[in-house]
């Protein structure tokens, strides 16, 4: 029996506090950039699946960084070159959007098979450089779910 892909996943946008955006290259379709994508596996969570994917696709422990659902869904046709992976008659999926974000820029430890190179950039050129629409208005939403550190209170003399 064939073993088919959840129509449930997850995209998770990783970021820093100046809003730089981690974009990874995938390896079956150079030029295609994207954030961190995955589907659910059976009886997995939403955050089960944010932790997996995360560690697999850029080598990150979710656990060491600020973590956010931002309670967003999508649900978008699946690629054509893409619903082989799917049980027949799947048409569509359900994307469910997270942030995380790390103090700086880090080095991504690539999954070969899945991704050919990563970059940081500017949170509104990664919303122009990623090809999926999802992943372009989660990213152009950004700046509504930056956790901002808190500012130090001067004294007043």
């Amino acid at each position: 029996m064939a073993r088919y892909k959840q129509p449930v996943s997850v995209l998770v946008v990783i970021h820093t506090v100046d809003l730089e955006v981690l974009l990874l290259e995938r390896a079956d379709h150079p030029g295609y950039w994207q954030s961190v994508t995955g589907s659910c596996e059976t009886g997995e969570t939403l955050i089960e699946t944010v932790l997996r994917e995360v560690r697999e696709e850029t080598g990150l422990d979710v656990r060491q960084y600020a973590l956010t659902d931002w309670q967003a869904q999508n649900v978008y046709e699946i690629y054509p070159q893409w619903r082989h992976r799917y049980a027949p008659d799947t048409l569509y999926n359900t994307e469910h959007v997270f942030g995380l974000q790390l103090p700086h820029p880090v080095t991504a430890q690539l999954a070969p098979r899945e991704h050919l190179n990563f970059q940081w950039l500017a949170w509104q050129d990664a919303a122009e450089k990623v090809f999926s629409p999802s992943n372009r208005a989660a990213i152009l939403e950004l700046p509504k779910h930056t956790i901002r550190p808190a500012r130090a209170i001067r004294k007043m003399p």
